[in-house]
């Protein structure tokens, strides 16, 4: 390369991503697969590649994982090659590779020479080759080495420490759930699993861009001003000094702004600038449910005798807080955005896709759209997963879906010594400086359920001393907030005790609720007023259209070798048993085994916060486990591996709806028991009616009745005691409470359904197109109470939704489902699979009477 500078320029960029092969370098290939090249498609990963070229069978599919295991033992080895011209090398004077993810363990090389060794998933890497790239083809070569033998070596370097599973995966920094989970198939992927270019510049470009959006504070009127701050580091060319003279400027569009913002104008000063815009007024940003989500764009430029980089970030103005000061019950974990409390409806995030490449923005707008219908607010990204791409947190900024992040650290103990300590270090400091802008972004997190594991899982005594992670949750992580996040929130872990009190504890900040779905019934959900519960579930199958497109058993029964595949939980099946049993009998045949799993699992959430949010303020939120799946497989998840909604979903949505009314067993302040109905009003306005309490018998006789004028303010709770001629059944088995507010209610049953009179549900059904791919199915009750009804879409077209489930009708009440997506070869307005009598068939329309009186025949 010439030693004299080029004329200055912006910086260009070029991907990297055509041309690509890949071949076995060493280990147990199979001799069908050899050590030929094949094509790959960049992003990538290795099992995609020889999925697309026939080689493997589809790991989703029976028993393929296991018989796929070898993947993870191989080296592969990645080449392309690429070719600049004469004029594009003069037209810079530093040349860059960046990989904005390499999954892991590689050695990367330029033109035969070595560029690095690198060991980490989950950070950017970026190489300076401007003395190997040359006019003509350029050879890059990307050597992965097998992340299983890493991953065991390492841990006998750095000494083996505590973790669920058998592979090392704290001794990697690769997603530790591609080493399979309790939910999860395992994988051990190699590739380049995120975009390759090359960057050519001149001069200067940005190193790192920090930009926040600050508020006049949470008490400051709608309308008031806020400002915006960027922070800036530069790289320089080589030979180019740090007198050169070097701007930044910075403008700001956006809602309620008449035009943009006049730029405003800094130097450089040696590496770093600072540029604060202050705003007259602008709009407020809020979490779904609470306000609109207006968002303004940063432009930002750096200029030397002409605009060199730029760059923009999109941000929001909301101030956001967690409340943990100490009161009369404990110590909260309080969520307050622009002065408001927020009731916390959230969900558990893992990867979407075991291998995460093949999850792009439509997907990720599919997943989220889901969760914004079930009313949810808060999504967390769970620590044994992946930093999510861009297009996860611009979406969750746009539907106003909290995110929450941990650091990736799960269940286990993790090494603080090199070569981790660093690689932990950089990865860190990557993603906080690519996620701190986002207006959703609530809350950073040290790891999961590391710290609880310290103290309760026996590591003590394994670790015999060694380290296990706490420099990183309490000293790395919060100095690397305070330094390039100031303004997001940071706790050590999940769950965790702000005043330093047991990490589990019911009391204090946040708590995982695991022990019922392993050793309680769910009813006991109601023995717990935790303050913030960040965890808790309960399992139930995939859709019947999932399962049987994964699973090729014949027979299909739930414990036949591909449901066991597809059953990652230690004794599952058991748990499945154990908790349905004390309220379902389990059935003999496998389809209504599978409605009962799922029903089960929806009423055991159901229960549980029904529960914690009548409990609001004190238990200030609750984030189930686990809103998606990522492949076909029985779990905790609410949304299976095809995408398919389950009951859960519906129980989720019913649960988190704006406005609710459920009936929860509470003592009168003498020890004696009774029961009350929580009004519970998540919106702006207050809510004002006669709530209407009604005990009736299953044929819809009211055999007792109460009522009482309320008025519940916005943001709140209301609890209306249950007098004792309502609350106590004379015939505990055909008798329900019924509580009403307008047209919400909540209902209480006296006996479990399998000892209740359930008869078997007369029901009438009518369907009607109403649009392009969109039926109105109206389904009418007989002469006796319908449990728990809900229409299994998935049965007639796999590519249908339905709006609503788990709906209770009385006698003569009607309900009208809409299913969206229906796919039908006719002009739109076509019924497609959704005939009445298609949709009355009792394998779709599904209620709990099927699980306790016979089925009529059809």
């Amino acid at each position: 390369m010439s030693s004299q500078q080029p004329n200055q320029q912006h910086r260009v960029d070029r991907t990297l991503h055509d041309g690509w092969r890949v071949r076995a370098a060493s280990g147990p290939v199979p001799d069908d697969v050899g050590a030929g090249e094949i094509a790959a498609e960049m992003p990538g990963v290795v099992h995609l590649d020889l999925l697309r070229e026939g080689l493997i069978p589809d790991p989703y599919l029976d028993d393929n994982e296991a018989a796929l295991a070898w993947i993870g033992l191989v080296d592969w080895t990645y080449e392309t090659t690429f070719e600049p011209t004469p004029d594009e090398l003069a037209a810079a004077s530093v040349h860059e590779l960046v990989f904005d993810g390499l999954d892991t363990v590689a050695t990367v090389t330029l033109n035969g020479a070595v560029v690095a060794e690198v060991a980490n998933q989950h950070r950017t890497h970026r190489f300076d080759v401007s003395t190997l790239v040359q006019a003509g083809a350029n050879d890059l070569v990307v050597a992965f080495r097998s992340p299983v033998k890493y991953a065991n070596a390492q841990s006998v370097v750095l000494g083996a420490r505590p973790r669920p599973y058998p592979t090392p995966f704290d001794a990697i920094r690769k997603s530790a759930c591609s080493f399979g989970w309790d939910w999860g198939i395992a994988t051990a992927t190699s590739g380049i699993w995120r975009p390759v270019r090359w960057e050519r510049w001149s001069t200067a470009r940005f190193d790192r861009v920090l930009v926040r959006a600050e508020t006049a504070g949470e008490t400051a009127a709608e309308g008031a001003g806020g400002s915006v701050v960027v922070e800036v580091a530069i790289a320089r060319a080589p030979g180019v000094v740090e007198s050169s003279p070097l701007v930044v400027s910075v403008a700001v569009n956006g809602p309620g702004l008449a035009e943009a913002i006049p730029s405003t104008v800094v130097a450089v000063v040696g590496d770093r600038a600072s540029v604060r815009l202050e705003l007259d007024e602008v709009e407020r940003w809020c979490p779904a449910g609470y306000g609109e989500q207006p968002r303004y764009v940063v432009d930002v430029r750096l200029h030397g005798e002409q605009v060199i980089d730029s760059t923009h970030r999109v941000v929001g103005f909301r101030d956001l807080r967690w409340n943990t000061e100490p009161d009369a019950d404990g110590t909260p974990f309080q969520l307050v955005v622009n002065g408001q409390p927020i009731l916390v409806k959230g969900v558990n995030w893992i990867p979407d896709d075991a291998f995460p490449v093949r999850v792009d923005a439509t997907r990720y707008r599919e997943r989220l759209t889901q969760a914004a219908s079930a009313g949810l607010n808060l999504v967390r990204v769970w620590g044994g997963g992946i930093y999510e791409s861009d297009d996860f947190y611009d979406l969750c900024d746009e539907l106003g879906l909290l995110t929450w992040q941990d650091f990736l650290f799960a269940c286990s103990a993790y090494a603080e010594e090199e070569p981790l300590r660093s690689e932990v270090a950089a990865e860190a400091r990557d993603n906080i400086v690519r996620l701190a802008h986002h207006p959703s972004l609530a809350l950073l997190t040290g790891n999961n359920e590391n710290l609880w594991g310290y103290e309760d899982w026996g590591w003590k005594l394994a670790l015999d001393g060694r380290t296990w992670g706490a420099y990183y949750y309490h000293e790395l992580f919060p100095k690397l907030v305070a330094e390039l996040a100031p303004h997001v929130p940071y706790a050590p872990g999940s769950p965790f005790s702000p005043g330093g009190e047991h990490p589990n504890a019911e009391a204090h900040g946040t708590m995982h609720v695991w022990d019922l779905w392993n050793q309680k019934d769910w009813p006991h959900y109601r023995d717990l007023e935790p303050r913030f519960v960040a965890e808790f579930g309960w399992q139930g199958p995939p859709a019947w259209s999932t399962l049987t497109r994964a699973i090729g058993d014949d027979p299909l029964t739930p414990e036949s070798p591909g449901m066991i595949v597809h059953q990652k939980a230690i004794d599952g099946n058991a748990k499945l048993t154990a908790g349905l049993v004390r309220h379902y009998r389990v059935p003999n045949d496998m389809e209504t085994w599978h409605w009962a799993m799922q029903l089960n699992q929806a009423n055991a959430i159901s229960c549980a916060l029904d529960h914690y949010r009548s409990h609001w303020p004190k238990t200030a939120g609750a984030v189930v486990w686990q809103l998606n799946d990522c492949w076909p497989v029985t779990s905790w998840a609410a949304i299976d591996g095809d995408g398919h909604a389950k009951p859960l979903l519906h129980a989720i949505r019913n649960a988190f709806a704006p406005r609710v009314v459920s009936i929860q067993p509470r003592g009168d302040g003498s020890g004696a028991p009774g029961l009350a109905a929580i009004v519970g009003n998540d919106t702006d306005d207050a809510w004002s009616g006669e709530v209407v309490l009604e005990r009736r018998g299953f044929d819809g006789s009211v055999l007792a009745r109460a009522a009482a004028s309320v008025e519940v303010p916005a943001r709140s709770a209301l609890t209306a005691p249950v007098p004792v001629e309502v609350a106590e059944a004379t015939d505990a088995a055909g008798e329900l409470l019924v509580a009403s507010l307008g047209d919400v209610r909540g209902l209480w049953w006296f006996a479990e359904p399998r000892d209740s009179a359930l008869a078997a549900a007369g029901l009438t059904v009518e369907t009607a197109s109403t649009g392009a791919g969109v039926v109105a199915v109206t389904v009418t009750a007989g002469s006796s109470v319908v449990r728990d009804l809900t229409l299994l879409v998935d049965k007639l077209d796999a590519h249908a939704s339905v709006d609503s489930g788990l709906v209770t009708l009385l006698p003569g009440e009607s309900w009208v489902f809409t299913v969206s997506g229906v796919s039908s070869p006719d002009a739109p307005g076509a019924l497609g699979a959704f005939s009445a009598e298609a949709v009355a068939d009792p394998r779709v329309l599904r209620s709990g009477n099927q699980l306790v009186a016979p089925v009529p025949p059809a």
